[in-house]
């Protein structure tokens, strides 16, 4: 049972990580979007494919978010998935323990059962890539109501957003966009592991993202499996990894975007998390930690804190064998759990080819913690 939920905690006064957040997808924004270019294309690259998904910024600002009563519909789904995995369905394993492909099934036309299964399916797979998918066609009113189901949509704080839509997160690299080259005179790699928006009182679980337009090759999208990832653990190191909370925070993320010339919706909050959280449909436990907005272990000296963070996102970073790589398509959905998987877009193509990618992102449970059973 989760704990009652609690009121959240104003930002706190946290210094930066060297680097600054997500710093190689910082480019963008207001600033650089140009819609003509977006709209009518280029001499070498075609006008966008759904200009009704182009980015906006307004300056229209929202309360503090409330906190809710969640459900999470993987509990009542049949866990022989016969409404979501229906004749012609054909599933693909991504890697031994992390991921699947999955053909046939076209998710705007679940029922209500598809639809608890679908919660399931993916909390068990962590991550799945559904192909050949209608959800970037439908009105956008209409996209908005199928990820609606599972969870109360977040309005990303800082982020562009289809006109008057903003519960969409977009992310966004224009036509000629290139300044992945100034990045990489600066860095060796892009690599930004985080699990979504984990500052806010309730985080996502399931997570929609579909492609929009993409390169020909590149901007794929890692993933790890943060159960996996507690797995591996040894038993000792597992047992003091529990009760510890840890603070994740918005501030990085709205000052970035107030240096680009960006928004801020709200006012960034922080708040404490359980370094070792459980999922409510699965119960398996996972590390809730991640570099781009966790900033320090509570209880613990600076130089403690840094170290054993550092250490759970090497962890995630360097164990390829509880990671997979999603691949975009024309037509691709994929669905995550970001309770229990850690994810990192790849900045590998300069040549100026648009990706635009849009999120529906339903509000979880409050993180919650189960006693160790190590």
């Amino acid at each position: 049972m989760a704990p009652a939920l609690v009121e959240t905690q104003p930002a706190q006064d946290i210094k930066p990580p060297q680097g600054g957040h997500k710093e190689a997808f910082a480019y963008g924004g207001p600033k650089a979007f140009n819609k003509e270019r977006e709209l009518k294309g280029t001499t070498t690259q075609p006008p966008a494919s759904f200009p009704s998904y182009l980015p906006t910024w307004n300056d229209k600002t929202y309360p503090p978010l409330e906190p809710f009563e969640h459900y999470d519909h993987g509990k009542d789904a049949d866990p022989s998935f016969p409404d979501l995995l229906g004749e012609g369905a054909v599933v693909d394993e991504l890697t031994g323990n992390i991921g699947a492909e999955v053909t046939g099934v076209q998710l705007s036309k679940l029922n209500d059962k598809g639809k608890d299964q679908l919660a399931l399916f993916v909390a068990q797979k962590k991550v799945v890539a559904f192909r050949d998918q209608d959800l970037a066609n439908l009105p956008i009113n209409d996209a908005l109501a199928f990820g609606g189901y599972f969870g109360r949509h977040h309005i990303h704080p800082a982020s562009g957003a289809p006109e008057d839509h903003p519960e969409v997160h977009l992310v966004h690299r224009g036509a000629e966009d290139t300044t992945a080259a100034s990045y990489f005179k600066e860095r060796t790699n892009s690599s930004t592991w985080h699990t979504d928006v984990s500052y806010e009182q309730q985080p996502p679980g399931t997570t929609f993202l579909y492609v929009l337009d993409g390169p020909k090759a590149g901007g794929d999208t890692l993933f790890a499996n943060m159960a996996e990832a507690y797995r591996r653990l040894s038993p000792e190191f597992q047992k003091r990894l529990h009760g510890l909370k840890a603070v994740h925070s918005a501030v990085e993320q709205a000052n970035a975007s107030r240096d680009r010339g960006g928004v801020v919706r709200r006012e960034p909050v922080t708040n404490e998390h359980p370094v070792v959280r459980t999922h409510p449909a699965t119960g398996e436990k996972a590390i809730y930690v991640n570099s781009q907005f966790t900033r320090r272990i509570v209880g613990f000296k600076k130089e403690e804190s840094d170290m054993l963070l550092k250490f759970l996102y090497d962890h995630t970073a360097l164990s390829q064998d509880l990671q997979a790589r999603v691949r975009w398509r024309p037509g691709t959905v994929v669905v995550w759990d970001n309770r229990v998987t850690a994810h990192s877009a790849t900045l590998d193509w300069q040549d100026g080819q648009r990706r635009h990618i849009a999120r529906i992102t339903p509000q979880a449970e409050r993180p919650y913690e189960t006693p160790f059973e190590g």
